[in-house]
């Protein structure tokens, strides 16, 4: 007789290697603490809004599958996004969602994901998990992208899948848009060898960005464009869309779940663009509330801001993780993001909360960062 341990190692072999190699994604304990971890847009509905919003979703017929109602949505998002009626959408449980499904429809044998590093840290979680090569291009020191490198790396490795999150995360910077054609001239150069490609510009931040790769679109054939309402407010409905040349867009549908947006996830978000004016109020004050946390960063002797076009700040400091700990022993949970790559060292991530929530945060910070930033060696 097999003893209990030999069985549960024996069960554990049933899992490939590189998935009992992977570590789980861990999501911070917030209750009790001004959460300033995650990027979520901080403010509610107004109490006339949540009232209407509870009655319709409580009509909601919970015991059926979703519908022909998701048609709805796709209407409202064209209207909303401005997608030409040449072009297809496809809906995703989140942008995660879409980035996973992009993965299994492109993860021919050999297949490679390719992105600039530091970025969002699922587009080489989801390659890997469907077997694809992930190939990560450093950033400069100053998180902007690497022409020279970028462009070499995708002549080299022939990507099938080239992410460009624009603004980026974690750095929420916008790139040059000039670098950013000469990526996508070099993948569709590739495709004419023989090495077709996509270009997928991730456009999370959209609502807090200056500017948008949306008008020139129809231009790149081989450029499919990602949004997801969790920045423009509905983290928690967790709706992503992507757009783009529609005999593509058609591949990625194939792959999805017939029921992979719940019925509530559909009304909910249908909601919130029939009332898209208030959340846009609520992306004007998180842009003021950003400007006000860059310039008390600025005051600070012990920090440097890096510019942002999202609702996040990454700040270098002396020591992220003892700043981390003195903001959480303060009640406010922000990100150390200085394990996740070499270029982040001491860096942690701030998001821009509410009025109230960037006071305390800016008090806290004042009095955490007041012994001068010590710079790098170079």
């Amino acid at each position: 007789m097999s003893t209990p341990s030999a069985t549960a190692m024996s069960l554990l072999d049933v899992f490939r290697p590189d998935v009992l190699a992977m570590h789980a994604y861990v999501v911070q304990d917030a209750a009790g603490f001004i959460k300033l971890d995650a990027m979520e847009n901080p403010f509610t509905l107004p109490p006339a809004l949540q009232a209407q919003l509870g009655e319709r979703l409580g009509q909601v017929a919970l015991n059926r599958y979703p519908g022909t109602r998701v048609n709805d949505l796709h209407a409202a998002l064209r209207a909303h996004a401005r997608i030409p009626a040449d072009m297809g959408l496809v809906l995703g449980n989140g942008s995660d969602e879409l980035i996973s499904l992009l993965s299994v429809a492109c993860a021919k044998p050999g297949a490679v994901a390719l992105a600039p590093l530091p970025g969002f840290v699922m587009y080489e979680a989801f390659a890997k998990q469907t077997g694809m090569r992930f190939v990560g291009v450093p950033l400069t020191p100053d998180f902007e992208l690497d022409g020279p490198a970028m462009l070499a790396a995708i002549r080299e490795h022939q990507p099938a899948i080239t992410y460009i999150a624009y603004p980026n995360n974690p750095t929420a910077n916008l790139w040059d848009d000039a670098v950013i054609d000469q990526i996508i001239q070099a993948v569709s150069a590739n495709a004419e060898a023989g090495h077709p490609g996509l270009v997928i510009i991730d456009e999370a931040y959209q609502p807090f960005a200056s500017q948008s790769f949306h008008d020139r679109l129809a231009q790149h054939p081989n450029v499919l464009l990602m949004r997801t309402l969790s920045k423009f407010g509905l983290a928690g409905v967790r709706l992503g869309y992507m757009m783009g040349r529609a005999d593509l867009i058609e591949q990625v549908e194939k792959v999805r779940p017939p029921y992979n947006v719940s019925v509530l996830n559909v009304e909910a978000a249908l909601f919130a663009l029939e009332h898209a004016d208030e959340f846009a109020r609520q992306a004007e004050l998180i842009k003021t509330e950003r400007q006000r946390l860059m310039a008390a960063l600025a005051t600070m002797p012990g920090a440097r801001a890096f510019p942002s076009e999202a609702n996040m700040i990454l700040v270098r400091v002396n020591d992220a993780a003892g700043t981390f700990a003195a903001l959480k022993s303060r009640g406010i949970l922000i990100k150390n993001v200085s394990g996740l790559h070499q270029l982040l060292a001491n860096c942690v991530r701030l998001t821009v909360g509410t009025p109230s929530e960037n006071d305390a945060l800016i008090a806290a910070l004042s009095d955490i960062l007041r012994e001068p930033l010590i710079q790098p060696a170079s």
